[in-house]
């Protein structure tokens, strides 16, 4: 039995996941900044930012399958009416069973992803974030519905009018500032919004209002 072969087993279709964490909280980025929302953090990242502030998540060997059924109940125990599937990277697995438990519970769904790998499962909202070191699928594009570049540089501009230029006509256009360069690169972001204006920009909330 080979290794991915091996992995399907033990996710059974995507009726186990690695969970790293769930909880209920703010959401803190991008077009639903502010909004309560229940977060599901998977494990397992083939991407490697540098800047990354979740790389505990990344070994997915760390966090055993568990069983979406017990996820989806808890979440189903807090007021939440929205839910944001996060990581890691959660494009490497099968979202198919997750996505329609919590559509049959009359959730919303959001992802977060960074594009690298096509999409399995059904999603109200697809944040996409893409990284140079692995560059979107194409197949991510005309379904996101915000694109949110991380801006460590004025180099990363020009990487996200590539991206921009790929997505569909009603999707969310937002610029973040990294978090650890913020004080020095917020101010080119200001600018290049206030001469582009067809970008926005997202900063994370979260951390200023320090909750997770």
């Amino acid at each position: 039995m080979n290794l991915q072969q091996n992995n399907e087993d033990l996710l059974d279709g995507g009726r186990r996941l690695p969970l790293v964490e769930d909880f209920y909280t703010i959401q803190g980025e991008g077009f639903h900044t502010g909004k309560p929302a229940y977060f599901i953090r998977l494990g397992g990242c083939d991407v490697g930012c540098r800047w990354c502030d979740a790389k505990m998540t990344w070994n997915p060997r760390l966090y055993p399958p568990v069983e979406v059924d017990s996820i989806v109940e808890r979440a189903c125990s807090y007021p939440a009416q929205a839910i944001v599937i996060t990581g890691g990277e959660p494009s490497l697995y099968p979202l198919d069973y997750l996505t329609e438990r919590l559509t049959e519970r009359g959730l919303e769904i959001f992802l977060e992803t960074s594009g690298a790998h096509e999409l399995t499962g059904r999603f109200d909202w697809i944040c996409l974030s893409p990284k140079r070191q692995q560059p979107p699928v194409d197949s991510i594009y005309p379904r996101a519905h915000e694109l949110k570049v991380i801006v460590e540089s004025e180099a990363d501009f020009e990487w996200a009018e590539r991206n921009a230029a790929k997505v569909g006509e009603r999707c969310r256009l937002y610029l973040q500032p990294e978090w650890s360069r913020y004080d020095r690169i917020v101010g080119p972001v200001v600018e290049y919004a206030k001469a582009n204006p067809r970008w926005n920009i997202s900063v994370q909330a979260h951390k200023f209002m320090r909750i997770p």
